[in-house]
């Protein structure tokens, strides 16, 4: 099951809050926050086509792009042991570091890569 709803294009995370009974949607990517709530799946997506618009608008009128705009860097902080088991696979298969993580990101997240 995917907790992924697409709005005009736009995806957003969705949980449910127990404690409200609501379901809950936030817009990933966005350079600002764009959150949403309903009790049903229909108005979910009637209150995030609200919510996005809203926060569309305002970036339009305050001349902010409202996509967030990745620099492809990764910060990462490993185990010194995972470290150095990463440097001797990676180099084992004739790979810079960076690369064999790409190749590991791209081979386990590939089946959510659409864009």
């Amino acid at each position: 099951m995917t907790n992924i709803m697409k709005i005009k294009g736009y995806k957003a995370v969705i949980t449910y809050d127990d404690e409200i009974e609501l379901f809950r949607g936030e817009f990933l990517g966005l350079n600002g926050g764009a959150d949403f709530y309903a009790s049903t799946i229909s108005e979910l997506k009637k209150e995030g086509e609200n919510s996005l618009q809203m926060y569309l608008d305002v970036c339009k009128e305050k001349g902010i792009n409202p996509k967030k705009e990745y620099s492809g860097k990764l910060p990462l902080r490993l185990d010194p042991i995972l470290h150095e088991k990463l440097v001797e696979i990676a180099s084992a298969e004739g790979m810079s570091v960076n690369r064999f993580i790409q190749k590991t990101l791209e081979k386990n997240l590939g089946q959510h890569h659409n864009r």
